[in-house]
């Protein structure tokens, strides 16, 4: 009988997590580890091992073939360029400190699209051979330019079966042209929401008078357009954090569920500002802090609340096929399913790229809507978008669930060789899955019932925490 290669990382009380290749695990303790390094194993060893897909009998077998296929499952395979995010204009009416994206002055002229660079993207985007299409309009502010938004929703609407449209919005400029736009079924929004009043009148909105209007803006959206349709992302300084609970808070008062906890971004012109190259272990501590928040939030509450990407990375622990977030995925390849497109037409792989290269860390442009695409650069970095055979990660319990984040290496080192383990990137998820597999194994009542809810199951299963003893 041939085992799958295990890969182990020591838990905090001692015991072991095995995983292998596909992303099966189980606990187990040093005695076991002891007998699978020295080709020891027992008859129990073996059995428990097969019993749950650890181990094969010959090539092409049915749990060899059943492994292949789970292997194959857990890799992200990019389809057709279905998502597009387009910037029609970098000007914006506010001036936040934290801002990654060379924003202008509200009246600086020169940073819209023009006529021509409109009539190109609707041609790049008649060009397409998806029937569906999510369209992203971000800035700046692009309710600036509703004219635009306007002109790209009715082609879209005309040419694809169905689309979906998302507007980055501060929520500052909205009058009734704007609202009616904001008001489709097919149009929802997207804004930032610093934590609690106070830190979003530090970080963005500087005077009361400003704060006020934002969030009578915001209760306004979530009023008339339903939290369905309204998102709102907190983006902290890993300097001044705020209270957990008032962050809960803050969100569920407007009856949001999901909170995507963000440090400021080291990538553009944020890092004038804010020292966050260093930043992982403060926010890691924070992050888990906030999930044990949210934890004793959902013991009481009738309607839980999660923190969106500690339950994408759960969710990729659990199940294969969970590839909906951009930035985790596996191999990580950039261009394909989805680009920009910027106020001068530029093309970029993601919006993190738009920024790398405008503060001048590198080029990572593809071209632009007038001359098409060109990929060159791009098809280089995607040669090592992948963790199956890095040499950092393939001994890692976590390879199976996590991905690569080229870009983010870029922007803060200036290189994509760094050692893996001395990148914000595997610091930040190596925090992340120990905190997932501490909540799976968790015996606390409390613990388990937030796991069954973000894991979407009626109630928890032990069964998902295997360990042979």
């Amino acid at each position: 009988m041939n085992v799958f290669p295990l890969k182990f990382r020591q838990r905090d009380d001692g015991t072991l997590l095995f995983a292998d290749d596909a992303g099966g695990f189980f606990r187990a303790d040093e005695d076991f580890l002891t007998r699978y390094a020295k080709d020891m194993l027992t008859d129990g060893d073996l059995s428990f091992l097969e019993e749950n897909g650890h181990v094969y009998r010959q090539v092409a077998d049915h749990s060899f073939t059943a492994f292949m296929y789970r292997w194959a499952k857990r890799l992200y395979a990019p389809g057709g360029l279905d998502y597009v995010i387009l910037v029609p204009t970098l000007r914006c009416n506010l001036s936040c400190g934290y801002c990654q994206v060379s924003r202008v002055n509200e009246n600086t002229p020169g940073f819209d699209w023009d006529e021509n660079t409109l009539e190109a993207t609707l041609k790049f985007l008649d060009s397409l051979a998806t029937t569906r299409l999510k369209v992203e309009f971000q800035g700046g502010e692009p309710l600036l330019r509703i004219d635009l938004l306007e002109r790209v929703r009715e082609f879209c609407r005309g040419r694809f079966d169905e689309v979906e449209f998302v507007v980055c919005t501060n929520l500052h400029l909205l009058g009734v042209r704007e609202w009616a736009f904001l008001s489709a079924d097919d149009t929802f929004v997207s804004t930032s929401l610093d934590a609690n009043a106070s830190v979003h009148q530090r970080q963005r909105t500087i005077t009361a008078e400003r704060t006020s209007e934002f969030f009578g803006n915001l209760r306004r959206a979530v009023d008339a357009l339903g939290p369905s349709k309204v998102s709102a992302l907190p983006t902290l300084d890993v300097r001044n954090l705020p209270d957990p609970h008032s962050v809960i808070k803050s969100f569920t008062g407007f009856g949001m569920r999901s909170i995507y906890l963000r440090p400021v971004n080291y990538q553009g012109f944020a890092r004038k500002q804010f020292q966050a190259l260093d930043s992982a272990a403060r926010w890691n501590t924070y992050h888990s802090e906030f999930i044990d928040a949210l934890i004793d939030y959902n013991w009481t509450t009738d309607e839980p609340v999660e923190e969106y990407y500690f339950v994408h990375c759960l969710r990729r622990v659990l199940r294969s096929g969970h590839n909906g977030h951009t930035d985790l995925r596996n191999p990580n390849v950039l261009g394909q399913s989805y680009l920009v497109i910027d106020h001068d037409g530029v093309f970029y792989p993601t919006d993190e790229a738009r920024m790398v290269t405008r503060i001048g860390r590198i080029d990572l442009s593809m071209g632009n809507v007038r001359t098409g695409l060109s990929p060159e650069t791009i098809d280089a970095l995607n040669a090592e978008a992948t963790n199956n055979v890095h040499p950092d990660c393939v001994h890692c319990s976590y390879q199976a669930f996590c991905g690569v984040d080229l870009v983010d290496d870029l922007s803060r080192y200036g290189r994509i060789d760094m050692p893996k383990h001395a990148t914000d990137f595997c610091q930040r998820h190596m925090h992340l899955f120990d905190k997932v597999f501490e909540l799976i194994y968790s015996q606390d009542p409390k613990v388990q019932k937030s796991v069954a809810i973000w894991a979407g199951m009626p109630e928890y299963d032990p069964a998902i925490a295997k360990v042979h003893a």
